[in-house]
């Protein structure tokens, strides 16, 4: 960067909507809703609201694997959130997740209200008792991986994929390094899958559910087109990982729930019950903008 573009930070930060590239429109400095909405509400007790990014699969792939296992309390309603408009700024969304981020969840049964991706895969699984180990040891080592994700994914998504993909501007230094952090992340996760099948052990868990849709898309080459820019092919065991992690059809009908862009096939805006996996023709469409 020359002199003459040299950056100098005022004595006072002032908002700049315009200055933030693709998604600046729903950047703001200050929470609260924008909007009075009521949310919609399904037959299920779980229901979810909530957009297929990398954390809203979380929640849905495990949602799904539960259902696997013949959990059917699991049952859920799962409502697209299109952040792009502002759906999170909604009251009633805003009521769900007062920092008006995707996923947020409601469990009419018990009356809880839970966000943060992690959050919602912890509770989920103690109400269950799936996958999450109840001996202290195994339980502790897939929250340590579980809480690693939550701390790395910001560096994963806000960090390289804003600067490398997103911005308005590309500028050597962010680029730099945010991509030096996400190839020591993939390295930290290499190293561990060298010696255990799953992170956390030999048993899938949510500490897999939450990091596969990060990192195991991003080393299949399915995110911010940087595959060969991170040279993805030479973290062996993690693209082990993902590949396994891919083949389960739950993660496969997980990751399209609340999805609504590439292929047609991979798309299912909204699921209210398991037939709806059973379309030929994706007619899910979004429903009417509440902006």
């Amino acid at each position: 960067m020359s002199e003459s573009n040299k950056y100098v930070p005022p004595k006072v930060w002032t908002w700049d909507a315009e200055n933030g590239g693709e998604w600046a429109k729903i950047n703001r400095p200050i929470a609260g809703p924008t909007h009075e909405t009521v949310l919609p509400r399904g037959k299920h007790p779980l229901q979810l609201y909530s957009l297929g990014t990398p954390n809203g699969q979380k929640v849905t792939i495990l949602l799904e694997e539960l259902l696997t296992q013949s959990e059917k309390g699991a049952e859920y309603d799962a409502h697209l959130i299109r952040i792009n408009v502002g759906d999170q700024f909604s009251s009633g969304f805003v009521e769900v997740n007062p920092n008006s981020k995707i996923p947020a969840l409601l469990d009419t049964e018990t009356g809880s209200r839970v966000f943060e991706s992690g959050a919602i895969l912890l509770y989920l699984a103690e109400k269950f008792g799936k996958f999450l180990p109840k001996q202290n040891a195994a339980r502790t080592e897939v929250m340590n991986w579980l809480f690693w994700l939550q701390g790395s994914a910001p560096y994963l998504g806000g960090g390289f994929g804003h600067f490398y993909a997103y911005a308005p501007e590309k500028f050597e230094y962010p680029i730099n390094r945010f991509t030096m952090e996400v190839k020591r992340q993939m390295d930290v996760l290499d190293r561990e899958l060298s010696k255990h099948r799953y992170l956390g052990g030999d048993e899938y868990s949510i500490a897999d559910m939450a990091t596969w849709p990060w990192y195991g898309n991003l080393v299949l080459g399915e995110a911010y087109g940087a595959g060969e820019f991170l040279q993805v092919e030479s973290y062996k065991n993690l693209r082990r990982w993902a590949n396994e992690v891919l083949q389960r059809p739950a993660v496969q009908r997980g990751r399209k729930v609340n999805r609504t862009w590439g292929e047609l096939s991979d798309q299912l805006h909204e699921r209210h019950d398991a037939t709806d996996f059973d379309l030929k023709t994706q007619d899910k469409l979004a429903p009417p903008s509440t902006t």
